[in-house]
């Protein structure tokens, strides 16, 4: 009859540590803690800086601000590395 008791009460912990365990890999429950505008906002900074980059060596030095010369290296530079500093806050 002890027996009986102590199966019951495994199955019983085997049970809720299962729907434990499955709780932790859902996503329902946990949502993400970096908001969507934020990740948009980080990769937008990222990509921008890359086509403001591309966009200068593409055009020789005319676009995208023709009267600053390199300066827009810095500036494509800069927007990347914003948007790669935003990733150390990203989780």
């Amino acid at each position: 009859m002890a027996d009986s008791k102590s199966s019951e009460k495994d199955i019983f912990e085997d049970a809720e540590l299962r729907r434990v365990a499955e709780s932790m890999y859902t996503d329902e429950e946990f949502p993400s803690p970096t908001p969507l505008w934020y990740r948009v906002i980080m990769f937008s900074l990222i990509l921008l800086g890359l086509g403001w980059i591309i966009v200068f060596y593409i055009s020789q030095s005319v676009f995208p601000i023709p009267g600053i010369g390199n300066w827009n290296i810095t500036i494509g530079l800069g927007l990347v590395m914003v948007g790669l500093l935003m990733t150390t806050r990203w989780r």
